[in-house]
């Protein structure tokens, strides 16, 4: 049991403030919170936090971790003239490079980013074309030794030929057929594919398959580009969820990053299935892709990073002072929604309580070291959150129940592991130029 004393608890949406209160945390769930009830409880361990603030622990709902080594690359990357070039000159060849060591390093060093950050749960879509089977359990191994939740997948596609599509396949449904005889405290699965315009019929005939078997949920990039909606209208004559539809690959489980190109078709089919549309505004920007300007449009908005960090503070930052530049209809408290959004897909994965810090929820919460230099209320808690709060700020996080971060350290030495990353990372980038 964990006594969390003189808490100031932050509600991200609807936005809310409770001023000194307790919370009691027993195993992985909430069991009491209110003023003064830590004094009804003996626990292991006490936390007296002389009013600092706490919230639930943040979500990022779309990234790639197997892309953290690419941090300042040294390889040989021809130039990129469009996104399709970005794609076939940098990703696709790092991903080609990836074995299990560097893929185990890339998901230990972003499990222990996140977590300084402040980020509790990542939603990760993997692509190592070359260690396929085993790779979700290697990432895995990597979220656990860190205590990081997470729901992993393997992006399926057809760029690296028919057996890899099918490894692919088999890879996710052999991973969900493992979880399902663990605990699943922290980890879950979806069912990834690249993109709709590196899948042909087939390929989604055997997703159609692995969804349905492992009754899990698509994450796939849709219309990050034009290239997408463009190549599903000319082979397919239909528009790009409309052609994923039709495989009945839509539900409530679905995870559906970017869709900046979305038509209305497209985004009254997301609506109607009840799934999530994940927003990542600095890969947006770095790609040069464009902007989502219909955002507003959409049912459930998630947001994440698209491999960018899992830094939700400077995401969040990010997604509104982009939506404010390009004269978007949407205001500070739907962003800090849509940053919420992310606990909604963890209990549809989960089947728990997540993103409130109340009996009966799971117990991921981050504290802060954060002094407001105005009064902070309901009505600026978004501002505050916004302008004001940082990962800087964050200083303790619990996640499962389980304290993983403490004054702004880990319960294990880390140093080795960033030293073997950078050589594991070294190695990786000769692979890289060695593939044509």
């Amino acid at each position: 049991m964990i006594v969390l004393k003189n808490t100031n608890l932050i509600q991200f949406y609807p936005p809310k403030i409770y001023y000194n209160v307790d919370v009691i945390i027993e195993n992985e769930i909430i069991i009491d919170t209110g003023r003064n009830v830590g004094d009804n409880y003996k626990s292991d361990k006490t936390l007296n936090l002389n009013n600092k603030f706490i919230s639930t622990g943040l979500v990022c709902s779309h990234n790639h971790f197997y892309s953290v080594l690419a941090r300042g690359i040294l390889a040989d990357i021809n130039t990129c003239n469009n996104f399709l070039d970005i794609l076939k000159n940098l990703w696709w060849k790092l991903d080609r490079a990836i074995d299990e060591e560097s893929l185990y390093y890339s998901g230990i060093i972003g499990a222990l980013e996140a977590i300084k950050s402040g980020t509790t749960s990542v939603i990760d879509h993997n692509a190592s074309p070359n260690f396929i089977s085993g790779s979700l359990s290697t990432l895995k191994k990597a979220f656990e030794t860190a205590g990081l939740r997470g729901i992993l997948a393997y992006e399926i596609t057809d760029r690296n030929g028919i057996d890899g599509m099918i490894e692919g396949v088999k890879e996710s449904i052999k991973f969900a057929e493992n979880i399902e005889n663990d605990k699943r405290d922290l980890i879950e699965t979806a069912i990834g594919a690249h993109a709709p315009f590196t899948l042909s019929d087939n390929s989604l005939e055997q997703i159609r398959e692995a969804i349905k078997t492992t009754n899990r949920g698509l994450h796939i990039h849709v219309s990050e580009d034009e290239t997408d909606p463009s190549y599903s209208n000319q082979q397919f004559g239909k528009d790009v969820l409309k052609r994923l539809d039709n495989f009945s690959l839509l539900n409530n489980k679905s995870i559906i990053a970017h869709g900046v190109y979305l038509t209305e078709n497209d985004i009254n089919i997301l609506n109607e299935r009840d799934s999530f549309l994940v927003h990542n505004p600095r890969s947006n920007m770095n790609n040069g892709v464009g902007y989502m300007n219909n955002l507003y449009k959409i049912k459930n908005v998630g947001i994440g990073t698209d491999g960018i960090s899992s830094n939700m503070f400077e995401e969040i930052k990010f997604a509104f002072f982009k939506n404010n530049d390009s004269n978007g209809k949407l205001n500070m408290n739907d962003f800090m929604k849509f940053l919420q959004n992310g606990n909604v897909i963890l209990e549809r994965y989960f089947d728990n309580k997540f993103g409130k810090i109340e009996k009966g929820y799971i117990a991921d919460i981050v504290i802060y070291d954060y002094i407001p230099p105005t009064n902070l209320v309901d009505e600026n808690l978004a501002g505050h959150f916004i302008y004001g709060f940082s990962s800087r700020d964050v200083e303790t996080v619990i996640i499962n129940g389980n304290i993983v971060y403490e004054n702004r350290s880990f319960p294990f030495e880390t140093n080795s592991i960033y030293s073997k990353a950078r050589a594991v990372a070294n190695k990786m980038w000769e692979r890289m130029n060695q593939i044509k």
